[in-house]
């Protein structure tokens, strides 16, 4: 189950970014070029999901938005951490194991 999740947290925002990019154009229009969306793609999903989530035409309005990529960076954090902390119970489990 925890494998699961997981997987899910680190597959789910690129798959919606994905599709995000092939069958609309916020992306484009939010970030204006394709290597800053790439990146985010890479390296911070939730985030990049968020600003995509929260951008409107006319930019970012608000602190609903702002709070919405807040949370966008705190939930790559927790992916990010997930992973070490997984990493180092199974590095423990096969020292001691």
């Amino acid at each position: 189950m925890c494998c699961f999740v997981g997987v899910l947290a680190f597959l789910g925002p690129r798959a919606a970014i994905a599709a995000i990019w092939i069958f609309g154009d916020r992306v484009e229009l939010a970030f204006g070029s394709w290597w800053l969306p790439l990146l985010g793609l890479l390296f911070l999903p939730w985030t990049t999901l968020m600003y995509l989530i929260a951008w409107q035409p006319g930019g970012l309005d608000g602190n609903w938005d702002a709070l919405l990529i807040v949370v966008g960076v705190g939930l790559d954090i927790l992916t990010y951490m997930q992973r070490a902390a997984a990493k180092s119970v199974n590095t423990a489990y096969r020292r001691y194991g």
